[in-house]
């Protein structure tokens, strides 16, 4: 699948029930990566708006690029009267802005998607010199819990192409890689903890946001979702259970 088109199906759980970013991220963001010095930050690959509308809540101005037109319109239809905020239908490969026009680049649960060496390219054309880069990351945990460990085998059981998609067995988002990516000694690697609590009609949004979940008609859609409803209901506390993240934040400056 066209991974511009992957989410196109999925906007309204992925409004719904994705993770947002803790407030020590963005704190960090803000004041190790310098955000709060910044004129104008472009979130490439925008989605939604989730860490768009963050970013707004902090002041700043944004440009979310983002290509998927579903997603997009979910992000204006939030955020298009917010001032400072402004969409544009591009990808990270040729986003169109102007050259040395951006002080700081956010790519929130994104980068995995780009072409890396195109997505540089254009980085460094629409950059203000000296300018960051950040990528981020919700890292959900696959093991430490009864629920994180059944779940990630629900998932290698049932997922249509979870093996190749999942970012974490790619080589994109491998540390090598992004140094490479921004350079030998460039790269700054920062982690917070981040959660999601959820009943199973939250659990059930939360995997049906993903791509590679089969969705409703697929012949493994009602076998997926009665195995979602027995380790929910051996692995619940209280009626919950716990999404438990590491949120990663890789930046530098290319």
């Amino acid at each position: 699948m066209d991974s511009k088109q992957r989410f196109s199906e999925r906007v309204e759980a992925y409004v719904k029930y994705r993770p947002s970013y803790p407030v020590e991220a963005l704190d960090y963001l803000y004041t190790e990566v310098g955000l709060e010095q910044v004129d104008v930050i472009a979130d490439i690959g925008a989605g939604t708006g989730i860490f768009s509308k963050l970013l707004l809540d902090r002041g700043s101005r944004v440009v979310a690029v983002e290509p998927n037109e579903e997603m997009r319109e979910a992000a204006e239809k939030e955020l298009s009267a917010r001032p400072g905020y402004r969409s544009v239908a591009a990808s990270a490969e040729q986003t169109g802005l102007a050259d040395e026009s951006i002080g700081a680049i956010v790519c929130a649960q994104a980068f995995h998607w780009f072409d890396r060496a195109a997505a540089k390219e254009e980085f460094t054309r629409i950059l203000k010199p000296g300018s960051p880069v950040a990528l981020i990351w919700n890292n959900r945990l696959t093991e430490g819990s009864p629920f994180l460990e059944t779940y990630e085998q629900l998932l290698l059981n049932f997922g249509t192409d979870y093996r190749q998609v999942n970012h974490r067995n790619t080589s994109n988002v491998e540390t090598e890689e992004l140094e490479r990516f921004f350079g030998k000694g460039n790269l700054t690697l920062a982690k917070f903890p981040n959660r999601q609590v959820f009943d199973f009609e939250g659990l059930s949004g939360r995997l049906n946001s993903a791509s590679y979940a089969p969705a409703p008609g697929h012949p493994d859609y009602e076998p997926m979702m009665a195995e979602l409803r027995r380790i929910f209901d051996e692995t619940q506390q209280g009626g919950q259970v716990f999404f438990d993240y590491e949120t990663e934040i890789y930046w530098g400056k290319l």
